[in-house]
């Protein structure tokens, strides 16, 4: 499948997109995900409200694209029909979306096997355990539940849902929302290596912190864009992931982020940013983007005069590394399913 994804790709950009939905719930099936979890996933993947209703009679189900639950409501006359289950896809005005027959015909099957009723219905533990409102008993009890032991180091791994996993993690998984959408999540030791693409890895911790685990994770996935090959760890950002994690970003955009902002305009702006908080000079900078030191200085001077100050004065460079990386954090589309492209038209000879 994996292969098929990076050959098709270039041939046939919908069809790409297409074997990335297949892969997502293939995934989610081999991590045991539950019923909400593989709608959540639906819902994300096609952008707009996923319902369930077992039999005629059935209670409906209904999940937004952030992953949760809404009201219920009736259910419309088409969708699809599965061996007593119905799916389907909210959309009024804007007609089928181009993954809309396969986001439900891979939902149907995949509840299918999760709705059977020889399975016990699996609960989300997951959630419960990456949040640290939820009483410190009841999270022990969802531990506990999935295997993870008192004084064993973990971290939480995340995903986007369409994500290209290359090692398959070895823990409990679920699909868990998040304020920037839906996310697959796993738990795994903290020596064990998992990779995917892209991929965010949190902080070492016992069981009792996953929830630190897992907002650094998140913060690491919002950065993979920038990683070559796709896998961010929170560990290379050190204390600053758990001091992104613990600082929810907010509504209204700081005077720093503001200026990493606008520097974002200018085709140089970012990379010209990364060098200079990465390094030890405006020399050592330049070498870093490859250009002349005398260029690096003009674009410093266009920098100081948007921060208002120079990013090499001590703390200031620190601010201007602090409100790079939320302004990365903010602005992510790392969980964005990519658009197809055309591919481009092979010239005749």
């Amino acid at each position: 499948m994996q292969e098929l994804l990076g050959r098709l790709r270039a041939l046939d950009p919908t069809a790409s997109q297409g074997l990335r939905v297949i892969a997502c719930f293939d995934e989610l099936m081999s991590g045991h995900v539950g019923t909400d979890g593989l709608l959540s996933a639906a819902a994300a993947l096609a952008g707009r409200v996923v319902g369930l209703r077992r039999g005629k009679e059935g209670s409906v189900i209904r999940v937004g694209p952030d992953g949760r639950r809404l009201a219920p409501g009736p259910p419309p006359a088409g969708g699809l029909h599965y061996d007593g289950i119905q799916v389907w896809i909210e959309r009024e005005r804007d007609g089928e979306g181009v993954n809309d027959a396969i986001i439900l015909e891979r939902l149907a099957l995949a509840l299918h096997v999760r709705l059977d009723e020889s399975r016990a219905p699996e609960p989300r533990d997951l959630a419960l355990l990456f949040d640290d409102k939820v009483d410190k008993t009841v999270r022990r009890d969802a531990a506990t539940r999935r295997g993870l032991s008192a004084g064993v180091s973990l971290r939480a791994v995340v995903a986007p849902l369409f994500a290209i996993w290359r090692t398959h993690p070895a823990g409990p998984e679920d699909v868990v929302a998040t304020d920037f959408g839906p996310v697959h999540a796993a738990i795994v030791p903290a020596g064990l290596e998992v990779a995917a693409s892209p991929l965010g890895i949190g902080v070492t911790v016992e069981r009792d912190e996953l929830a630190l685990s897992f907002r650094t994770a998140i913060v690491a996935l919002r950065l993979a864009d920038t990683a070559e090959d796709g896998i961010s760890r929170a560990d290379d950002l050190g204390v600053l992931a758990e001091t992104l994690a613990d600082q929810p970003i907010r509504p209204r955009v700081d005077t720093d982020e503001a200026a990493v902002a606008r520097l974002a305009a200018h085709a140089w702006g970012l990379a010209t940013l990364e060098a200079l908080v990465r390094s030890t000079s405006v020399r050592d900078a330049a070498r870093m983007v490859g250009i002349h030191h005398s260029t690096m200085t003009a674009r410093l001077e266009t920098i100081t005069a948007e921060f208002g100050f120079s990013p090499l004065d001590g703390w200031e460079r620190t601010r201007v590394a602090v409100a790079l990386l939320r302004w990365r954090v903010r602005t992510s589309r790392v969980l964005e399913l990519p658009v197809p492209t055309t591919p481009r038209a092979t010239a005749s000879v």
